[in-house]
């Protein structure tokens, strides 16, 4: 028995040996071989990262690569936490990484650029008509056609006229009398004076020159012919009359147009207005003279706006140096206004100036009267005209690309600085007038404040993906489908719906790359707008009439889809088959754009193919709505059914 113990302990303690011997070799193995360690735990931090889309985060993939949506490449899921609900810190790495730009919020004039379009006219202050003195037939054209330029005094067409007989013996006659009054008492050569100068006088109306009078005089017989001369020099715009015409007196023969100075009138939509003053710098363009770029002032905004085009006219004086401008050319004109802080636009360089209410070239430092009209001049000030600029009137200003707008939310990334992280918090601005590269903050930010305007997406996806505050699942700004309040009638039903079918149309081909189809349309479709008894909806007319291009269609989709989204949710919401609005906030260069369409699957207009499925469901407008396929009557009754937009990314 005993030695049975004696030979389970030895065989116990050669086990226990076995065993230190084995641990002691793998761990001279594990130790001697530092790289198979180190590959074990890059493989697994390296399973641990994830990628994702700033745009979609929903796309969650463990290798690198491009968004299955909008093809934008995928980066690392790898954000740290920690800040407030609103905000994520990372580090100063990481944001080169991410490749985050920032920006200071500045006061400075903000310059709103207002592009315009007209065409050139003659100068309606130098346009003269030549019309007959006298009754007659036309005999002979010395300007037989339009174009040709003429200088004061020169023939341009001669008349036979019965009246001008009488009137050229009349003068003869007087001519006799008064030579034979040496012999005759005063009164009587007094009275034959007066008869000479009439008649003289008479033919001198007739816009006969002295010498054709003085040759009157001496003739023995008068002619029966009048020539018609040019009173003034110019340009042949028009002619009136034809060889062998018969004319009365006053009838027009020729216009007359000194180009030498000509008007460029062009139509300003109603929201452009506000940012147009007299005496305005303009500066314009035409496809006649390419590379060259012309000046001129606003003379003149008409105070009436035409209803059918929802514009008005304005008018620019510019001197025809080198005469390049023809009436009758295309112009794109540009006007920059400049606005300070409290909305108002800046002229600069007219304080304590004196200028003339008609003619805005003429500008002095003292008053005194118009060099052309002779109107007494009055100070820019009286005119409407803010010239004078201070720090406190200045406009505080975000760069355009800092803001993501969600519906009429406006959200920017604000920089804080933590030592050796950054911490971007989300701030919900208000903002004003957007100008150029600019928008004007009216709140939530202040001077000094730093933003994030490259990467905004990237910080909001990180939110969004820490389930904190983000963009993304802030409550739109379109909730629906309300009840309407005053629905439609057939007549101004069937209208709408015509000019939505025709937008929905012009989108769709938009978004399937069919641009030619899509421009096709523009005329169909404003004028399918300009019979509609919606003004919001009217005013696009001639915006929409005028697209060349898909830049140009893309300019106003989202205007008018918000405008059309109005008028739905107010009158047609439950009259009309299910319709949505869409947005896509990276459209028109980051501003973002809506767009209709009649069901919740993404087509984007502003990409096409580029990013066809990129973009969210803003809202439903109808009280019908696509269900798996089909449609449902979402009518209110008790309490409505409600529908889950969030991430309907396809």
């Amino acid at each position: 028995m005993k030695f049975k113990i004696i030979k389970i302990k030895w065989l116990f303690s050669i086990a226990v040996g076995v065993l230190m011997l084995i641990g002691v070799f793998m761990l001279g193995w594990w130790i001697g071989h530092p790289e198979e360690k180190d590959a074990s735990s890059g493989e697994e931090e390296k399973s641990s990262i994830m990628w994702t889309c700033s745009m979609h985060p929903q796309i969650m993939q463990p290798d690198p690569g491009s968004c299955p949506i909008c093809l934008m490449d995928l980066i690392p899921a790898t954000g740290k936490g920690g800040g407030s609900d609103s905000s994520v810190i990372v580090s100063k790495q990481q944001a080169d990484v991410m490749g985050l730009k920032i920006a200071p919020v500045q006061r400075l004039l903000a310059t709103r650029s207002v592009s315009l379009v007209g065409n050139i006219i003659p100068d309606e202050r130098y346009t003269n008509t030549i019309t007959s003195r006298v009754a007659g037939r036309i005999e002979r054209l010395y300007v037989d056609y339009t174009g040709i330029s003429v200088q004061q005094g020169d023939h341009l067409a001669e008349i036979y006229s019965p009246d001008l007989l009488v009137a050229q013996k009349e003068l003869i006659e007087a001519k006799k009398l008064l030579l034979l009054s040496d012999s005759v008492a005063p009164v009587i050569k007094n009275n034959r004076q007066r008869l000479y100068k009439a008649a003289r006088e008479k033919l001198r109306l007739l816009e006969m020159t002295d010498e054709q009078i003085k040759s009157i005089e001496s003739a023995t017989s008068p002619s029966d012919r009048l020539t018609v001369y040019a009173t003034d020099a110019g340009v042949v715009t028009k002619k009136h009359i034809n060889k062998g015409d018969y004319v009365k007196m006053g009838t027009p023969l020729y216009t007359v147009s000194d180009l030498g100075t000509v008007w460029v009138t062009m139509d300003a939509y109603e929201q452009d207005l506000p940012w147009l003053r007299y005496a305005q710098n303009v500066t314009f363009t035409t496809p006649a003279v390419p590379g060259k770029v012309f000046t001129g002032s606003v003379a003149f905004i008409d105070p009436v706006l035409n209803p059918k085009t929802r514009t008005s006219r304005v008018r620019v004086n510019v001197k025809n140096v080198g005469m390049h401008l023809k009436p009758g050319m295309f112009v794109r004109a540009r006007v920059a206004a400049q606005v300070n802080g409290m909305g108002q636009v800046v002229i600069t360089g007219l304080e304590g100036k004196w200028i003339s209410p008609m003619h805005p070239e003429i500008i002095k430092d003292k008053p005194g009267v118009c060099d052309i009209c002779g109107m007494k001049l009055v100070q820019a000030e009286d005119l409407g005209v803010v010239s004078s600029v201070d720090a406190a009137t200045l406009s505080l200003v975000v760069p355009h690309s800092a803001v993501l707008q969600t519906g009429k939310q406006a959200v920017v990334y604000k920089r804080i600085i933590k030592d050796d992280e950054l911490e971007f918090e989300a701030v919900v601005v208000t903002l004003g007038h957007r100008v150029d590269d600019y928008y004007v903050v009216q709140s939530g930010l202040s001077d000094g404040d730093f933003v994030v305007t490259q990467g905004a997406f990237k910080i909001d996806s990180e939110l969004h993906i820490n389930a904190k505050n983000s963009m993304m699942n802030m409550p739109a700004s379109y909730v629906g489908p309300p009840v309407p309040s005053t629905p439609m009638d057939k007549v101004e039903l069937a209208k709408f719906k015509k000019a939505l079918d025709l937008y929905l149309k012009v989108s769709d081909h938009l978004a399937h790359d069919q641009t030619d189809k899509a421009i096709a349309l523009n005329s169909e479709l404003a004028s399918a707008l300009s019979g509609m008894s919606h003004e919001a909806l009217a005013q696009y007319t001639a915006r929409v009439k005028g697209s060349q291009s898909a830049e140009d269609i893309k300019a106003w989709m989202d205007s008018v889809a918000i405008q059309f989204a109005e008028v739905i949710k107010s009158r047609a919401a439950n009259q009309l088959e299910p319709l949505y609005l869409l947005y896509c906030p990276m459209a028109r260069d980051g501003i973002g754009g809506h767009w209709l369409s009649r069901s919740h699957k993404v087509e984007n207009p502003y990409f096409g193919s580029e990013m066809f499925g990129c973009g969210t469901v803003k809202s439903q407008l109808t009280v019908k709505a696509h269900v798996m396929g089909k449609e449902m009557d979402m009518k209110p009754k008790g309490e409505s059914p409600k529908m889950d937009h969030k991430n309907h990314n396809h």
